[in-house]
């Protein structure tokens, strides 16, 4: 009997859908008062990381790693000041751009924003100054 599973990045379309939902997801970022400060420098180059990442992060193609080595994204993000209140703000408008790009009705939807969830939490490197 052979057996076939499908990765996230399969189920949710692969790299198609990836590039709608960064396209959905940064104009959220650059709006956002409290993400606006840690997200600086080309969105274009920032987008083009994020879908290598996201591939790679879904079981796709290792883009990420093949340009950049591990992705270590603990420590790639160690410069920035990521706060409980930012990670929380980030999983917001991740949330909506899944919401706008219909991802959010699918399991595996569901299943990739769970894995964000965690990792955002992951990401916590400075406590709220509030």
């Amino acid at each position: 009997m052979e057996y076939s599973f499908k990765t996230l990045y399969e189920e949710i379309g692969g790299q198609e859908t990836i590039d709608k939902l960064v396209d959905a997801f940064y104009p959220r970022v650059y709006a956002d008062q409290d993400l606006i400060p840690i997200f600086q420098g080309d969105i274009e180059e920032i987008k083009r990381k994020q879908r290598m990442f996201l591939s790679q992060f879904l079981g796709g193609p290792p883009l990420y790693s093949m340009e950049f080595g591990p992705p270590a994204m603990r420590a790639r993000h160690m410069p920035h000041e990521v706060t409980p209140k930012r990670a929380k703000a980030w999983l917001r408008c991740m949330k909506e751009a899944f919401q706008e790009i219909g991802l959010d009705q699918i399991p595996a939807g569901q299943a990739f924003y769970d894995r964000l969830t965690q990792v955002a939490g992951i990401m916590v490197n400075t406590p709220d100054k509030e």
